[in-house]
């Protein structure tokens, strides 16, 4: 095999049938060559790239130093994440190693700020009760009691793309707006929403929206002493990362019926469940199995970024961020390029 053909062979891991489809769909104007592993990157699946200078991953695939250390004897000079957030990725050591790395820092922000909007709704309307109800011929409303979401007070932690586009569907919906980030969005602030400390969220919010990137700042941001700040029956929604919420604490809180809803697209040890069908398996996992069972707890599997236009977006900037550093080493939107 040429030097050449090495340089635009890319490895990629954690694919579903949906990835090969856009991927090859866009390719046909880079001519990359594409190999897809479903399983997830690790340190046991690295002996699978053969050939390759550039791995492809997404949210769950473990980039740790092991990983990069066997990524870089395998030559790889390229690590392109296929999603925006890199929790997962140990940016240390591919300097140490000098491997770039690349993400897709915006895609579809509407697709997620929509997502979460849906699992509003849907908690709070139970439009997902309704809908089995009816099939089963129960035309009852009785348990189907919501309440109208105009006029109540959001709460929003992240305000980047996705924090910004849901705080434009909850001012549309008549909702006060409050956010928290460490720099406050002048825009927004002109279209009505107001930035206050991170305390005031948890206490002044009937529902909670998380938006922000996970790191050590933010890690449990949602634990037994914020819980203990908010009001009785507050919503809390993640479509982030799973690791925003100590899971024990959200747990406890259901319980006790302080939370009176949560909405979670993200958990902590999805890695192990999510993008799979375990219908057939017994769940080792009590504290997902905990979460399920009770009835005010809506759970996707990490779907909020999966409509066309997302898929597409992440598809052709995860395509172009590779060509670009493949021909001048650099990537012009700099939010892009992580190392």
């Amino acid at each position: 095999m040429s030097l050449s053909e090495i340089s635009k062979r890319i490895a990629f891991f954690s694919t579903q049938p949906y990835d090969k489809t856009f991927f090859n769909q866009y390719n046909a104007d880079f001519g990359f060559q594409l190999d897809f592993y479903e399983t997830q990157l690790n340190p046991q699946t690295v002996v699978l790239i053969e050939n390759a200078s550039i791995v492809c991953v997404f949210v769950n695939d473990i980039v740790n130093e092991q990983v990069i250390r066997q990524l870089a004897e395998k030559g790889i000079k390229i690590i392109a994440l296929r999603c925006a957030g890199f929790n997962n990725v140990d940016l240390d050591a591919a300097k140490k190693y000098a491997i770039k790395v690349c993400r897709v820092p915006a895609y579809s922000p509407q697709a997620v700020a929509e997502h979460a909007m849906a699992m509003i709704l849907t908690l709070n309307r139970k439009t997902h009760k309704a809908y089995n109800r009816v099939r089963e011929q129960n035309f009852s409303l009785n348990g189907l009691l919501g309440f109208d979401l105009f006029g109540k007070t959001i709460g929003i932690i992240g305000t980047g793309n996705i924090g910004k586009a849901f705080s434009k569907i909850a001012l549309g919906f008549g909702c006060k707006v409050l956010a928290y980030d460490i720099v406050e969005n002048e825009e927004m602030k002109k279209e009505g929403v107001s930035f206050v400390g991170l305390e005031e969220i948890f206490k002044s919010s009937d529902i909670i929206s998380l938006h922000c990137p996970l790191n050590d700042q933010t890690k449990h941001v949602i634990n037994k002493t914020s819980i203990s700040f908010m009001k009785d029956n507050v919503m809390i929604i993640n479509t982030s990362r799973g690791g925003l919420i100590e899971t024990s604490s959200v747990i406890e809180g259901l319980k006790e019926g302080k939370i009176g809803y949560l909405g979670i697209d993200v958990y902590e040890q999805e890695e192990k469940l999510f993008f799979r069908d375990l219908s057939a398996d017994i769940i080792q996992d009590d504290a997902i199995q905990r979460l399920m069972s009770f009835p005010n707890v809506l759970v996707t599997a990490h779907q909020a970024f999966f409509t066309n236009e997302a898929l597409t977006q992440i598809a052709l900037v995860t395509f172009n961020n590779i060509k670009s550093l493949l021909a001048k080493n650099d990537i012009e939107n700099k939010a892009a390029l992580l190392v």
